[in-house]
């Protein structure tokens, strides 16, 4: 881990001294080798504000309740240790963390009895020491009939960016936004100029919304998945273009970008680079790339 680590940070420190062209390959470094990134599937990761914790998503990591789990790993003498289940984990399917930007709220998706459908939104707080309480469900106004996915909150905590198939005005999985009220987020509309006829999901604002990193998919669940980046210009998502990083191809499963509140010029996205490699799709930590919006979609 110190090694890969430690390339990253060269080439993170190379990149800082001029602007990537568009077309060039983004360096990237492995997540927690052994420990986040293992022989198991990782799919999306998170670190708290503080960079004390990372919490991420295993479809088949053993040792937890089951279904699908959360697990995290605290930062000690600079590495991630200590590996256990999210105590929000159940017998059913929990997966998409994201912490909140000041660090107060886990959330996720669960497909657990007493939701509006398949896949829900919720959040656990999250106190100082990092302990995680009891979760509770987005409601009606978010969630539906159908599945809602990869919840992320943006910087001020005033909107929610998620996926859902059961929204009004949604194809397949579309990207919706929703406002914050005061009491629950509330009026969820659709992200305007994304969505196609195929998937668009795992989303996250760039600039606070001057771009947004999202992946896209033919068939989210059997089909290849890439992610792409877009710009913010008269009030839509425009000029979408593949993240350029070398292992996001058209044929492979790159997705999850979610940035890193203690480091705001990297990122974490899931998928599987030829090398370094740990096993079937790993947790890599990215530049985050550069936008040039309007202003007009904040």
């Amino acid at each position: 881990m110190r090694t890969v680590h430690h390339r990253f940070r060269v080439a993170l420190a190379a990149a800082a001294l001029f602007t990537l062209p568009s077309a060039a390959f983004a360096p990237w470094g492995m997540e927690g080798v052994g420990v986040v990134s293992t022989r198991d599937d990782e799919l999306r990761a998170t670190i708290s504000p503080d960079g004390a914790w990372v919490v991420w998503a295993s479809p088949d990591r053993p040792g937890g309740p089951g279904g699908g789990d959360l697990w995290r790993a605290r930062r000690l003498d600079g590495r991630w240790q200590h590996p256990e289940a999210v105590a929000v984990d159940t017998a059913d399917g929990e997966s998409a963390p994201g912490f909140s930007a000041d660090g107060r709220w886990l959330y996720f998706v669960s497909n657990r009895p007493g939701g509006f459908g398949g896949d829900d939104l919720y959040r656990a707080p999250v106190d100082a020491q990092g302990g995680i309480g009891q979760a509770s469900n987005l409601g009606s106004a978010i969630n539906t009939r159908g599945d809602e996915w990869a919840p992320t909150p943006s910087r001020g905590g005033r909107r929610l960016l998620f996926a859902s198939n059961g929204a009004r005005g949604a194809r397949r999985h579309d990207l919706f936004v929703a406002t914050w009220n005061g009491k629950a987020f509330t009026g969820p509309r659709p992200v305007p100029g994304l969505a196609t006829d195929a998937d668009e999901f795992d989303a996250a604002w760039l600039d606070d919304g001057n771009g947004i990193v999202f992946a896209r998919s033919v068939d989210a669940s059997s089909k290849p998945t890439r992610l792409y980046v877009a710009t913010c210009r008269a009030g839509a998502y425009t000029s979408v273009e593949p993240l350029a990083l070398a292992f996001n191809t058209g044929e492979a499963r790159t997705q999850a970008p979610v940035l890193d509140w203690n480091r705001p010029n990297e990122m974490l996205v899931s998928g599987a680079a030829p090398s370094p490699k740990a096993g079937k799709s790993d947790i890599y930590r990215i530049l985050v790339p550069s936008v040039h919006g309007d202003g007009s979609c904040r």
